[in-house]
């Protein structure tokens, strides 16, 4: 980061943004929005995820929106992967930075992914040694992200324990993780939750890098980004239009929105470098794209207050 109160933020509207849209977008279009986006000051992008077809059809193209967007200048490219399987495609991408994701609830894993917690943990260990051999000796080249969903409550289970999820966090940590992400999927966090929980996070985390994903089905998004930044985060993810959502989280509004949560930060004195007015820009083209699918969002509606850059300058200085 190139200044102390510096904020990092995750685009990954491409990836959680589009898993639950109804319109298919070309791999032209997706990857003409990781170029805005990086235009805009977003350089960190979760670009598609590595998931059997099938299930997913909308990263179909998941391959070819990988390697066209290692290709933009600027852009750190990253994809989500639920197994072995699918982080061996993206190291063969040629992808450095891959995320891996588990849930805190045993019931939602197994909805998930078909499989219980402990076997994606023994998952991870294996992707790890995978990413080990296939490197050079003494050259870290792909930095493997853990997330840990469900981290604030399950719609299935209900209330996750705070010791499930510190005890994910050690155990990926021990098994090599090189960033952990928290993850509120189906939107049940509330401030206090996070401060707490995040505060013995990152004191386990230590030097590890830690993300927070908030989603913001019941309103408190944004309240929690602030309950996190309190308890030292400073890595975010968020989608363009507030779009995706949880597929066993019924009635769920999707993820933070960007512009509002860049609004949020630098208004709170805090530097993402991102342009909010080219991101309002990009969220007109993608709602053409994605015609009857529901954005979100207080600046697109109100837009920026005539205070705010002064305001923004004068904390600054």
């Amino acid at each position: 980061m190139a200044t102390s109160n510096a904020v990092q933020i995750r685009e990954v509207g491409l990836r959680d943004g589009l898993q639950m849209v109804q319109t298919i977008l070309t791999s032209a279009q997706k990857l003409e929005w990781c170029r805005r986006m990086v235009d805009a000051g977003v350089t960190d992008i979760e670009v598609t995820s590595f998931v059997p077809p099938k299930v997913v059809p909308q990263f179909a193209d998941a391959a070819e929106v990988a390697q066209g967007a290692l290709a933009i200048e600027g852009l750190h490219a990253a994809a989500l992967v639920p197994n072995l399987k699918g982080a061996q495609r993206a190291f063969d991408v040629g992808l450095r930075k891959v995320h891996y994701v588990l849930s805190a609830s045993n019931e939602h894993n197994l909805k998930n992914v078909r499989r219980s917690t402990a076997e994606s943990v023994e998952d991870f260990v294996r992707i790890v040694a995978a990413r080990d051999e296939s490197e050079q000796p003494g050259v870290r080249g792909v930095a493997l992200g853990a997330g840990i969903a469900t981290a604030f409550g399950c719609t299935i289970a209900g209330r996750v324990d705070e010791g499930i999820v510190l005890d994910l966090v050690e155990t990926l940590l021990q098994a090599g993780a090189d960033e952990i992400t928290i993850a509120d999927t189906v939107g049940y966090a509330n401030p206090g939750q996070v401060r707490a929980l995040m505060r013995e996070v990152c004191a386990l985390a230590g030097d590890v890098p830690v993300a927070c994903h908030f989603h913001d089905t019941r309103g408190l998004g944004l309240a929690n980004v602030v309950a996190a930044l309190d308890a030292g985060v400073r890595s975010f993810d968020a989608s363009l239009g507030g779009l995706g959502g949880c597929p066993f989280a019924p009635n769920a509004t999707g993820n933070i929105n960007t512009e509002d949560t860049v609004f949020l930060l630098e208004a709170e004195g805090l530097h993402t470098g991102v342009d909010i007015g080219k991101l309002l820009v990009m969220r007109e083209q993608l709602a053409l794209w994605l015609p009857g699918e529901p954005f979100t969002g207080a600046i697109a509606r109100a837009g920026l207050p005539k205070t705010f850059a002064q305001q923004a300058q004068a904390i600054a200085a």
